[in-house]
């Protein structure tokens, strides 16, 4: 448990944890099951991309949006602006407008060379404006089209671990390392106190975003959440799993709710 006067690690639900449907009832069932409250991916969904709907969601059920995910997947690179530095920015206006803390964003895709070569530049000073942490993503390589079933490079730039250039703030996505077979608990030490966003999920080590409920593969899920309590870690653990082949409601319902009590177990609350 928490010691008494010690600030216990805000967990919050990803809208991305109820896709296909909308982020409504992402709110709801955060609400509904205790979370202490929501990340945006901002995508498709336009209540997403809508600050003041998100803030109504956020009123009516009681959870605030503590962090946005900037649309920086393949599929929303058009969402808000075909520009990826309009795109970081507006996330940003939302995070402040929203009260959010933190903004997710992934490192440059390889072609984006003018974004890329501005990348650090453009984190440091929306930064410095706005109060956001700006928390850049562990990646994994990908299956190049028409590539074989081995073989996997890496889309982003310069690579899939955002330590090798060196950004304040960090988001370590478990998922993401169990794809790339990375040692997660090796790219926390990395990130230092750089470290201020948790996506927690699970994944086998196939080459494959798998997002699996905590505990359902085979990523240091407990033992992380565990060494971020005892080391004084200050910054959000977020679910971001899988829940779209769910056969029911039900059993959406049931892997986020065994979502959270493994992250409460094992952050001590």
């Amino acid at each position: 448990m928490s010691e008494p006067g010690e600030q216990p690690v805000p967990v919050g639900l990803s809208t991305a944890s109820v896709w296909p449907l909308k982020a409504g009832v992402c709110f709801e069932l955060a609400a509904e099951l205790g979370y202490d409250g929501v990340e945006v991916m901002v995508w498709a969904d336009p209540v997403s991309q809508d600050v003041a709907a998100l803030r109504r969601w956020s009123r009516r059920t009681g959870m605030p949006v503590l962090s946005i995910h900037s649309p920086s997947l393949l599929i929303t690179q058009r969402i808000w602006s075909p520009d990826p530095v309009v795109r970081l920015r507006m996330s940003v206006d939302a995070a402040v407008e929203l009260g959010a803390r933190t903004v997710v964003v992934h490192p440059p895709f390889r072609w984006q060379r003018r974004y890329g070569d501005a990348f650090g530049d453009l984190v440091d000073e929306l930064e410095d404006e706005s109060g956001i942490e700006v928390a850049v993503e562990n990646m994994f390589k990908v299956r190049p089209p028409g590539g074989s079933r081995g073989s996997r490079v890496s889309a982003f730039r310069p690579s899939i671990d955002p330590t090798d250039v060196g950004f304040r703030h960090y988001t370590l996505d478990l998922s993401h390392s169990a794809a790339a077979r990375m040692d997660a608990l090796a790219l926390a030490e990395r990130m230092g106190e750089g470290l201020s966003h948790v996506h927690l999920a699970d994944g086998t080590g196939i080459p494959k975003d798998e997002h699996l409920v905590p505990g359902r593969g085979g990523q240091p899920c407990a033992e992380l959440l565990e060494k971020l309590v005892s080391s004084g870690y200050a910054g959000q653990v977020v679910l971001e799993v899988n829940t779209r082949h769910a056969v029911s409601s039900a059993q959406r319902v049931k892997d986020l709710a065994e979502s959270l009590l493994f992250a409460r177990l094992h952050l001590g609350q």
